[in-house]
């Protein structure tokens, strides 16, 4: 009976990716027709012509990217809808010719009763189906009967029970890359994901409870949800990472999403990619509330009159200057308020004037004749005058913020000068050569600095306006499009102008957002958010002046410097009191033993934990091998050895200190060869050789930790990274005790 039932539900899904290859080749054959349109010369048309077939390109991968697992569930309703008491669950909303719906998109209010429906609240519901997929192949299906009557004299075996999806896939082996979750999302878990857009929502909770899954789900609703106000401005996913975002960067896509930016905190500052971190001592010190006041008096001491008189030379007529002209030419552009680059044009301005009126004065004192014409000619001798530039350049000098930190940090003379309450040992902290690299812990600074100094003269500004003058076109020829092709209500004049052409180089929105510091977004979804400083705070509001943000982190894995101790702490700066609280307490990723244990030691250390029920025990005990210091990497290679015995299928991460893991990872490498990588790299591989930091946010079948001891002091936080390393496994640990 069980496998007629099987047998009805592979029919129906079958008859569903039918409808979705008939879209498929449907939206190929108008992409190919309007490609082929002969616009001639005419903007409009050329651009009404770019902006559908960039709306078909995008429809055709939200097509091809659900593919996998295109259906996952079923409802059977008290009360029928159009004719039929099923209703089918699916990555993204199927219609037939006649608009009556196939299969609902998992984000649809229609589907919320497929996560929120329990015994007790039905929600319209009497029974709830997982169907499990290999390819377009239905090959399992299990049921959750709400309405006990289907259970009383069943003969006929339509109704039946089998081993839960959500344990399928918490046992499943890992890959190397997140899966999306949106066949087994848990109740606490969807009323977060499924949560208003306004403020900002913290989602707090330990290892394994699904955090991440959680938050990138909550994007692709809210991208759903919202999508006229989020297509044009996008969504930013902060992650800690390079390896976290490859990790997770098929999740969106799986989930019809694809104009999502990623960044780590390294990227955030357009043409800079830091991955190296400070020492403690730099970290915690660049990451301070007190680096924007040193900034702005860094800004403010490159705005300075000269203390004696000067004389320049024009055209053969020496002028002396005197310092109050340079002064209240100062003075008159820093009442502006504006940024230091677009103020100086205020003080050129002023400073020429004056210039002008003393050398026209000096000049008739002489016994020349000056009119209005001859004003013109001296002021443009004075613009183009190489003393003038020397002269108000010294007084005010156009930046980058590049320029002004690398010179902030190679010049301890200037920086005593700027910082005299500072101790000696904070300002060696700050002091490298000009050369030196940019940090993550730069790239707040940098972007501190970029609100300070405004564009670079003779950049951006005429850039600009020209992007303001071109969207107003874009917008007016959106709207006139979608008139005349009688499309109103499928596609809004703002998404329709993001995707009009007229120069080649503008591309897509996630393109145009990377490029440009100024961008803002209409979300922001912050991973591993504990981690961050009050300046990377101080950046990301930037990015969203709206706060709508998805905040996710565990306050107990803090590792960084940097980092807060509670969430108060980290967001009232930024925030106030406008954010708030959920919390997720089911562990459904580490087995019970191993989170006992990693729980035990945070316990001790004084960690503040949120403790989480791990939803099952788990079949191997945590695993004990003694080493010594000398022999650590060729045991830890024998711990994997021994662990690859028990299955050689699964991923393996091998876990060490920033000091030992190159030797770990040479050895490993020496003895599985292209099976093993180092960092990022080795996500795409069976065995990951990583630090602490790097395996955050991660998961893998089995973990090897290289001398747990020394990766507990290696963390500032005392026992953070001990802790974030022992919850990363789904089955198996195992401790290379020294």
């Amino acid at each position: 009976m069980q496998e007629s039932e099987l047998d009805r539900e592979r029919t129906v899904v079958s008859g569903l990716y039918e409808r979705l290859d008939t879209l498929r080749a449907e939206t190929e054959e108008r992409l190919t027709r309007v490609r082929r349109e002969s616009v001639g010369s005419n903007h409009q048309a050329r651009s009404e012509r770019d902006a559908f077939a960039r709306l078909y390109e995008d429809q055709l991968v939200q097509l091809r990217d659900v593919d996998a697992r295109l259906v996952f569930g079923r409802l059977l309703l008290e009360e029928p809808v159009d004719g039929t008491d099923h209703r089918y669950i699916g990555r993204v909303g199927l219609r037939d010719d006649d608009q009556r719906s196939l299969l609902v998109d998992w984000r649809a209010q229609q589907a919320s009763a497929f996560y929120q429906a329990t015994a007790n609240e039905r929600m319209g519901v009497r029974a709830r189906r997982h169907l499990t997929m290999n390819g377009r192949q239905v090959v399992r299906i299990d049921d959750e009967v709400f309405d006990e009557s289907l259970l009383d004299g069943d003969a006929s075996g339509e109704h039946v029970q089998g081993e839960g999806a959500l344990l399928a896939a918490l046992t499943a082996q890992r890959t190397g890359r997140m899966h999306d979750i949106v066949a087994t999302i848990q109740a606490e878990q969807d009323r977060i994901i499924r949560s208003d857009i306004r403020g900002a929502l913290v989602v707090q909770g330990g290892p394994g409870t699904g955090k991440t899954a959680v938050a990138l789900h909550r994007a692709a609703y809210l991208l759903y949800a919202n999508r006229q106000r989020l297509s044009a401005s996008g969504v930013l996913v902060v992650g800690p990472s390079s390896a976290f975002l490859r990790y997770i960067e098929a999740v969106l896509p799986s989930l019809g999403e694809t104009g999502v930016v990623m960044q780590t905190l390294g990227e955030l500052f357009p043409g800079v990619e830091a991955s190296t971190e400070d020492a403690p001592e730099a970290a915690r010190l660049k990451g301070s509330i007190q680096m924007a006041r040193l900034l702005s008096r860094a800004v403010r001491s490159r705005q300075k009159a000269p203390t004696e008189p000067q004389t320049i030379v024009v055209d053969n007529e020496r002028l002396v200057v005197q310092p109050d002209l340079v002064q209240r030419a100062l003075a008159k552009a820093q009442r502006t308020g504006k940024p230091h680059n677009v103020a100086r044009v205020t003080f050129v301005k002023q400073a020429l004037g004056e210039l002008t009126d003393q050398l026209a004065a000096q000049l008739r004192a002489g016994g020349s004749t000056i009119d209005e014409a001859d004003l013109r000619v001296l002021r443009e001798d004075l613009r183009t005058s190489y003393d003038v530039r020397v002269l108000l350049n010294t007084a005010w000098l156009p930046l980058t913020p590049q320029k002004l930190l690398q010179d902030l940090y190679a010049r301890p003379a200037w920086l005593a000068e700027l910082t005299p309450r500072w101790t000696p040992a904070q300002r060696e902290a700050l002091l490298r050569d000009r050369t030196a690299p940019f940090t993550v812990s730069d790239v707040p600074l940098l972007d501190e600095a970029a609100e300070l100094l405004g564009d670079f003269p003779g950049r951006a500004d005429p850039a600009s306006r020209e992007r303001e003058r071109q969207r107003k076109r874009d917008l007016e020829n959106a709207r006139a499009a979608i008139r005349n092709m009688g499309v109103q209500g499928l596609v809004s004049a703002e998404q329709l102008a993001d995707g009009f052409a007229e120069q080649e180089d503008r591309g897509t929105t996630a393109e145009r957002a990377l490029a440009d510091r100024s961008w803002t977004y209409g979300h922001v979804v912050v991973d591993e958010a504990q981690e961050l400083s009050a300046m990377q705070w101080r950046v990301l509001v930037r990015r969203c002046p709206m706060k709508s943000f998805t905040i996710v982190g565990d306050i107990a894995q803090v590792a960084s410097a940097a980092g807060a101790t509670s969430w108060d702490e980290a967001l009232s700066p930024s925030f106030k009191d406008a954010w708030r609280l959920e919390e997720l307490t089911v562990n459904y990723r580490t087995p019970a033993q191993i989170t006992r244990e990693a729980e035990r030691i945070a316990t001790e250390a004084g960690l503040p934990i949120t403790p989480t029920r791990a939803v099952r025990e788990g079949d191997w005990p945590i695993r004990r091998v003694a080493a010594d210091a000398a022999g650590l990497p060729a045991a830890v290679a024998e711990a994997v050895a021994h662990d690859r015995s028990v299955d050689a299928e699964g991923t393996l991460a091998v876990i060490a200190t920033s000091a030992e893991v190159e030797a770990v990872a040479a050895e490993v490498r020496a003895r599985f060869g292209d099976a093993a990588a180092r960092g990022a790299a080795g996500l795409t591989r069976p065995i990951s050789v990583l630090t602490g930091y790097e395996a955050k946010g991660l998961e893998f079948d089995a973990v090897v930790l290289a001398d747990p001891a020394a990766l507990a002091a290696e963390s500032v936080r005392g026992a953070a990274s001990l802790y974030v390393a022992m919850t990363r496994p789904t089955q198996r640990l195992t401790l290379v005790e020294v």
